[in-house]
Formats: structure tokens, C-alpha cells, sequence
């Protein structure tokens, strides 16, 4: 009657139907996305964001915690990273865990950074070695000399050990996983970042990562991790004593010899054998004496994990 084709009418009518299809939500994606770049379960399970059922709440939130605007770029957090892969740039993981630290380590009040009571306290905390339960007094003597020390359980796929970063430049932060939650690691990972701060290192760009510090390092690796790696391993066990004991006793390093030997310089055992186990390459060795230190440590310093959140 028109005189119109039916092809007309079956267009009209279908950019008619299209005309009533609402916009993609895209809230489905972006959730996705989200969970894919961040380990935003184990997030909010500790408390570090507050979650949300809208997911532009829950992207603000996450971006707040990183303090940016929008987590289309990365945060930044200027570093020096020493990593098991040491060409991949730090993860949003690392990220997360790192900011973590951070935000602990700015709500201490303490005193001016000073160097020379740092290297002055050493022998204090080599005191402490003798017994377990002595770690309690580290956050005490750091803070004493300024520099601040957190501890934050290391989300899972991490692998990070420890970090020693600084705010504003000058503040120094020593921050801990016990992630290998040994009293051995302990006190290695706990020199290890001492001497980091000791030599300033990280200062000019925020921060040095240390991950997977039990891997045998790579000939290319830094000279500041190796210096680190030397005072641990030192404050830990004196090398000469080390080696005149390996010596005196090859191939029969039996429990009586070992306990011998720690009682002499007064150090927990579980410290000597880790040391025996990097040098002789024999990690089954006693293993029974590398008490865990968490329950202690995290009860006398600023902690994040281990089912509790960190009020402040």
C-alpha cells in the first residue's frame, strides 16, 4: 500500500528492537580485570581494603590504598629490586605488601635516624641470639636508633623475605615477612637489612627488595646484595669460627659437636645449623632446632598477618 520493500520494513524493525537493548555493563569485566592484577582476596581478608558489592567503590578503594587516582598506571614506588627474576618489573603483589609496610612504619613517632648507635647496637642484638624469645627487644633497639621495623606476613606468590626502604629520604624502615619463619632466616634476613640501611643503600631511589634471599645469588648480583649477604651471614656465625669448625669435625658433624659448638658462641643452635646448612649444602641437617620466631616477633613490634590487623 506504501510502496515500500519488506527488506525496509525488517530494518526499521530491527534498529527498533536494537533501540531497546540497554549498554554492555561492563562492571563484570572490570571486576575480572581487577582480580586478575591484584590478590584482592587476601586484601580485604586482612582488613588493608574495605570491599564493596559496586565495583567503582571497590576500584577508588583499591587506588586509595596505593594512593593513586586510578590503578590504570602502576603506583609508584621508586626501587632497586632484587628478585629471582631480576628483569621483571615488581609485581602488584610486591606492591601491595610493600605499601603495607609502608603505611605501619609512617604511624611511629621515633627519634632522629642515627648511624653510629645502629652500628653501636650490633652486639646487643648478636646478644639476642641465644635464645629464641630474646627477638622480643629488636623493635625496642631499632626504634631506639631510629629506624622504624614492621613486620607483614608475605601475601601468597610473593617470596619476599624482607625490604629496607625509606621515607622522605632520610627515615629508615626496615620491614620483615618471616616468610621462612625460621630463627636461622630470622636473624640472616634481619642483619641483611640492617647493613642495607647501615650503607644508605636504596636511599637514592626508595627502596631495596629482598626476595628469595636463600637463592644462591647470581654472578651479576649487585654489590650491595652481596656486602648484605656477607654481614648476615658474619653476624650470624663468625666465618673463621664457621670454617675452623668444619674443619676440626668433616664428615662427622654430629647433634653433640654442633650444641658444643653454638654453647661456645653462645648462639641459638638453630642459627649455627642454618649456616652449616648453606655451607656444607646439607639442608636435612637437624632441622629440628630451627625454631619458628613469628609468635614472638609479632607481638613486640608493628604486625600485619598472622589473623590479626594491625590497629592504629
Amino acid at each position: 500500500a506504501l510502496g515500500t520493500s519488506p527488506d525496509l520494513w525488517m530494518n526499521l524493525e530491527s534498529q527498533y528492537q536494537l533501540s531497546k537493548v540497554r549498554a554492555p555493563d561492563n562492571a563484570v569485566s572490570r571486576r575480572a580485570a581487577l582480580y586478575s592484577k591484584l590478590p584482592v582476596r587476601e586484601m580485604l581478608k586482612r582488613g588493608w581494603v574495605i570491599g564493596s558489592e559496586s565495583v567503582d567503590v571497590l576500584e577508588q578503594n583499591f587506588a586509595s590504598f596505593f594512593g593513586v587516582k586510578s590503578l590504570d598506571a602502576m603506583p609508584k614506588f621508586a626501587h632497586a629490586a632484587k628478585k629471582s627474576l631480576p628483569e621483571k618489573e615488581v609485581s602488584y603483589v610486591q606492591l601491595a605488601w610493600l605499601y603495607r609496610a609502608k603505611t605501619l612504619a609512617a604511624t611511629q613517632v621515633l627519634p632522629k635516624y642515627d648511624c653510629d648507635m645502629l652500628r653501636a647496637a650490633l652486639p646487643r642484638l648478636k646478644a639476642l641470639m641465644s635464645a629464641p624469645e630474646e627477638a622480643r627487644h629488636v623493635s625496642r633497639i631499632l626504634t631506639e636508633c631510629g629506624v622504624r621495623y614492621v613486620v607483614v606476613e608475605a601475601l601468597k606468590g610473593s617470596k619476599i623475605d624482607g625490604a629496607c626502604f625509606w621515607l622522605n629520604a632520610t627515615q629508615p624502615v626496615i620491614a620483615m615477612s618471616l616468610r621462612l619463619d625460621r630463627i636461622d632466616n630470622f636473624w640472616f634476613v634481619l642483619r641483611h637489612e640492617i647493613e642495607h640501611v647501615l650503607q644508605r643503600h636504596g636511599q637514592d631511589v626508595g627502596f631495596i627488595l629482598d626476595q628469595d634471599i636463600e637463592v644462591e645469588m647470581e654472578p651479576d648480583r649487585q654489590q650491595e646484595e652481596i656486602a648484605a649477604n656477607a654481614a648476615g651471614a658474619q653476624f650470624c656465625v663468625d666465618r673463621a669460627e664457621l670454617n675452623g669448625f668444619i674443619a676440626r669435625v668433616a664428615p662427622f658433624f654430629s647433634e653433640e659437636r654442633i650444641l658444643l659448638f653454638a654453647q661456645r658462641l653462645q648462639t641459638h643452635p638453630g642459627v649455627v645449623i642454618g649456616q652449616l646448612h648453606k655451607a656444607l649444602d646439607r639442608h636435612d641437617l637437624l632441622r629440628r632446632h630451627l625454631v619458628k620466631m613469628a609468635h614472638i616477633v609479632n607481638k613486640s613490634a608493628p604486625s600485619d598477618g598472622w589473623g590479626m590487623v594491625e590497629q592504629f
